[in-house]
């Protein structure tokens, strides 16, 4: 499994390798130039062991050699520096085009992907991977490729000049090692798994905790949160002493094979400078090469596990790039046009988890109009806003903007026309300026300052010691609900989109602030077409088609006046919401699911 996966790794990391070919190239050369120099090195040594005679009248050659020895010990150091330098760009580069293709891949993955996910968890991941791969190449053209170079260039001159036996002794040493190391490293790899499922799982769960801060001081559960942690962080401990043990217990053997190995060789030098059919610089020789030699085999061990710890950790990453997303473009898709901006859902079915949220759904958007979608918790409201933004595909139907199925459009070019505000908002950790301006990156203070102004919130901002440089935590979890809303309808109202869509935009704020708001949308929204998903029905009154919805079902549609008439579902829950007693129809009857009710997505999740 371990081969396949380092091929099939070293496959993934190639098209970023061969960016940079010609350093890859280069640095290889200057690998075995760097190599070739410093086998040469105890071959001259020998040579100025058998020539250097002391009682001679002249050290002519002698010293040509030395200055020979140094110069090759120079260039061993100074093609190893260049190798070094010149591949330094490669992996880096490699490094950041991996993370990046991972961290795309993942906003490419549908929503369905990312209820699942744990972000803790999926962020240490990449973390590792990244590291790993790091850790891949400098072992692959600092460790691995270097000690084969030498093991061939050794191998072959102990064949040449000395008797066959030396090499057999070398070459069975070499294969006892690898074979023993290859043995209990794959036996070592199951802790490290354990340890990387572990860390994760704690890390997880820490990022978890801290980001639910309040909910935990609420219900003053922080001893209940840190022995969870602890409780993980004692099963990685488990697995780091078994993983240390084996460690012990594999260099042990590493040691035991190695000096085994040189001990022969020596052996058999030794008798060879008896019999007289070897010298003391031949003797000096082999022992040059055995240290040579094994010095870097035994490192090749510790170079085997960290190359196993590396895909250990890439593996997860890497398996994230081979989820396939349901959600992608028709090959050649072009981008959709939005000329009027009408929008039409055409007889729409959609079911998630096996449970249906929409059935045959089916209406018309005027262009420049507004469409109200109300009804009880769980009747698939916000179920259309996902579909419209395509984070999913209905099952049945389809939906078209001006005429053209979203489906066969670029996904890009269909967001860029959209723009959502929705009702639980979260921004990002940084400044005001940087959340408003999220809705168009680029746009100017004076852009940002307008967009804040129409959703009610620049007074607020200019009140503040920072201004628009002012942060807004974790989550925005530093400003109020109603606050995070109308910074999320000024990025949304940034952007300029020809369709907007509100789902419960205005739930968080108070009276004063929603109608200010309402207001500011109701201009804007005089030429877009909008599309409200509302709980509060006095904030849709005005709007021109009002669809009410009951179990993934249009059950009723009209404008305000003409719904109150009819004396259904909409005049029910208008009467609830006026506090005034509800027409004819029984209310718990005509409500179903009305108290109590998921919304329909996160029910059908199981949420």
């Amino acid at each position: 499994m371990a081969r396949g996966l380092l091929w099939s790794t070293v496959k993934k990391l190639a098209p970023y390798l061969w960016e940079y070919r010609l350093r890859v190239a280069l640095a290889l050369t200057s690998l075995i130039v760097a190599k070739a120099a410093g086998v040469a090195v105890p071959l001259l040594l020998k040579d100025i062991v058998n020539r250097l005679d002391v009682h001679g009248p002249a050290l002519i050659v002698p010293v040509a050699l030395i200055a020979a020895y140094g110069a090759l010990r120079f260039a061993n150091a100074l093609f190893g520096e260049l190798r070094d330098l010149v591949f330094a760009r490669v992996k880096q580069r490699a490094v950041r085009r991996a993370a990046t293709a991972v961290f795309r891949h993942l906003h490419a993955l549908p929503l369905s992907f990312h209820l699942d996910r744990q972000t803790g968890a999926v962020a240490r991941d990449i973390e590792r991977g990244s590291r790993g791969i790091a850790l891949l190449l400098n072992i692959l053209l600092f460790h691995i490729i270097p000690t084969i170079v030498e093991i061939a260039l050794v191998a072959g001159i102990l064949i040449a000049k000395f008797r066959l036996a030396f090499a057999a002794i070398t070459f069975a040493t070499l294969a006892v090692y690898a074979g023993f190391t290859l043995f209990v490293t794959e036996w070592r790899t199951v802790f490290r798994r354990s340890m990387n499922e572990m860390d994760s799982r704690a890390n997880n769960h820490a990022v978890d905790s801290l980001l639910n801060y309040e909910t935990v001081k609420f219900f003053g559960n922080e001893d209940y949160e840190s022995g969870r942690y602890d409780a993980h962080l004692a099963q990685w401990e488990d697995a780091a002493v078994r993983s240390q043990s084996s460690l012990a217990l594999l260099n042990t053997g590493q040691s035991a094979i190695v000096a085994l190995g040189i001990g022969s060789l020596m052996l058999l030098a030794a008798r060879g400078v008896a019999d007289h059919r070897m010298n003391i610089g031949d003797l000096i020789l082999v022992n040059a090469f055995l240290i040579q030699l094994f010095m870097p085999l035994h490192f090749l061990g510790a170079v085997y596990r960290e190359i196993k710890h590396s895909l250990a950790d890439m593996e997860r990453m890497f398996a994230i790039l081979d989820v396939r997303s349901t959600i992608t473009d028709a090959p050649g898709a072009p981008d959709l046009t939005v000329s009027c901006g009408e929008v039409r859902f055409e007889h729409l079915s959609f079911s998630y988890g096996g449970q249906p949220l929409l059935d045959d759904v089916d209406f018309v958007v005027a262009p420049r109009s507004t469409t109200a979608v109300v009804g009880p918790s769980g009747s698939g409201k916000s179920t259309i806003i996902r579909l419209l933004a395509r984070l999913y595909d209905p099952e049945v139907g389809c939906i078209r903007i001006d005429g053209q199925d979203i489906r066969a459009v670029t996904q890009k070019s269909l967001r860029q026309a959209i723009g959502v505000v929705p009702q639980d908002p979260v921004l990002f950790n940084d400044s005001l300026y940087v959340n408003i301006a999220y809705g168009r990156p680029g746009a100017d203070m004076e852009e940002v300052r307008a967009a804040a102004a129409l959703s009610h919130l620049d007074g607020f901002i200019t009140a503040l010691p920072q201004g628009y440089d002012t942060r807004v935590g974790e989550r925005g979890l530093k400003l109020s609900g109603g606050e995070k809303q109308r910074v999320a309808i000024a990025r949304t109202l940034l952007r300029k989109p020809q369709i907007l869509l509100f789902d419960e935009a205005t739930s968080a704020l108070d009276a004063a602030s929603e109608r200010a708001v309402q207001e500011g949308l109701a201009l804007l929204a005089q030429q877009r077409t909008t599309i409200v998903v509302a709980h509060r029905l006095a904030t849709i009154q005005h709007a021109d088609q009002i669809l009410v919805m009951r179990g993934g079902r249009i059950v009723e549609r009209g404008r305000h006046r003409e719904l109150i008439a009819q004396g259904g579902l909409y005049a029910q829950l208008w009467a609830l919401q006026q506090d005034r007693p509800a027409p004819a129809n029984s209310l718990p009857s005509a409500l179903p699911g009305l108290a109590g009710g998921d919304d329909g997505l996160l029910q059908a999740l199981g949420q």
